[in-house]
């Protein structure tokens, strides 16, 4: 596969998975994002720390598609496929009155259904590519559909079951059955439930269920995991990481819930040595995880993606044609190459980490739009910086050959 179109998109390897948003709690994240924005960016352009806000602080002037040497021609071949890509949803429920949903939460995750509903048709700027944007086969979320179900409680257990009802209620399953447009595939993330257990694991594995009732793909024996087809291209939704967890190996701090097994089984069933593309989607990000496999090593205990079982998701995949692995967790937005290690390269599997797309801890927002042809990829990112009450299209598009 070719390498990113534009050279920004090495500048995006880094950051995200080396130096990751912690993982706090509610309040200890509210007041981390207050002062991440209110920071000012001291980065100089060369740093290979860049995320999405500093590349938004550049001027337009030096974001021209000309000037990064991309590709005039993004929408030439004709797309046959397009979606959204979200994640980190965080719905949030009202701690003083758990049965209702806090107001920020209703507000942004409200205004972002809106804003993919209203896309289809519109023109993108020449900037990011130009052309218009395709009615989608759907949209995929990463992860942390819900904010409150790693937390243990009655209080918060009656914030998970207030989270889970509205997710359900805008998003639907199938484009008719709530506010969305279009079909959802989730996954689930840490703040879904770490362990495989609660409200929103419950859900999410029915709603698999569902889909697979209605013809939408198959569904793994945790219920957790998902794959199908659009067009040409196969997908599969792998949850939090992928891994296994027996007896006779180290404890994973989040559960794999068979995620490589169900992968393994599903890439030779459904895939086999056809060269179909196919697209991966989990929740942790993958490149920071992907050093020395050792299941002595105690720090392997408290990391949230046991360093083994990326080596042998990694193996496992080798043989096919990946043309994409999808994730978001780091609230940041993060492009680059990954060959199985933690190293940067111009070659190996493209990642895209997608930003948190509606989380109530503040304005700025953004997830992913992908278009794909027999031949090519192109991705964009469309962003706020007030909470969907507008938006706009980063100056920039990123294009893959395959």
């Amino acid at each position: 596969m070719a390498s990113i179109t534009d050279d920004l998109g090495r500048y995006f390897h880094a950051q995200a998975h080396t130096n990751p948003e912690p993982d706090f709690s509610t309040d200890q994240h509210l007041q981390y994002r207050a002062n991440q924005m209110t920071q000012p960016s001291k980065k100089p352009f060369h740093s290979s720390t860049w995320n999405r806000r500093d590349f938004l602080s550049l001027s337009m002037g030096s974001l021209a598609a000309g000037s990064l040497g991309l590709s005039a021609q993004a929408n030439q071949h004709s797309a046959e496929v397009s979606f959204f890509l979200i994640s980190d949803t965080h719905y949030f429920a009202n701690k003083e009155q758990p049965d209702l949903m806090d107001e920020r939460s209703s507000k942004v995750t409200s205004a972002l259904i809106e804003t993919l509903n209203r896309l289809p048709d519109t023109e993108i700027p020449t900037e990011a590519g130009g052309g218009k944007v395709l009615a989608p086969r759907g949209v995929i979320h990463g992860g942390d559909v819900i904010d409150s179900g790693d937390k243990n409680g009655a209080i918060f257990e009656k914030m998970q079951a207030t989270e889970w009802k509205a997710y359900c209620n805008d998003y639907g399953i199938i484009g008719s059955d709530g506010k969305l447009k279009y079909p959802i595939y989730e996954v689930h993330g840490n703040h879904d439930g770490p362990q495989g257990k609660g409200i929103a694991i419950d859900g999410i594995s029915k709603r698999n269920h569902t889909r697979a009732q209605n013809g939408m793909g198959k569904v793994s024996p945790s219920g957790l995991q998902f794959s199908w087809n659009w067009g040409d291209f196969h997908f599969v939704n792998l949850g939090i990481v992928v891994g296994q967890q027996t007896k006779e190996i180290q404890r994973r701090r989040y559960a794999p819930m068979g995620s490589l097994d169900f992968l393994i089984e599903d890439l030779s069933e459904e895939v086999g040595n056809s060269g179909r593309p196919v697209i991966l989607t989990h929740h942790i990000d993958v490149a920071r995880y992907s050093t020395e496999c050792s299941e002595a090593n105690e720090a392997n205990l408290g990391r949230e993606w046991h360093p083994c079982d990326v080596r042998s998701f990694h193996e496992a995949i080798k043989p096919y044609n990946v043309i994409a692995l999808l994730y978001g967790h780091t609230h940041v937005r993060n492009l680059f190459r990954w060959n199985g290690t933690p190293e940067r390269t111009e070659q190996g599997i493209p990642v895209f980490n997608v930003d948190n797309s509606s989380h109530f801890s503040g304005p700025q927002q953004a997830f992913m739009y992908f278009e794909l042809s027999s031949k090519r990829m192109t991705v964009r990112e469309c962003a706020t910086k007030d909470g969907w009450q507008s938006y706009f299209w980063t100056p920039q598009a990123w294009t893959f050959e395959y």
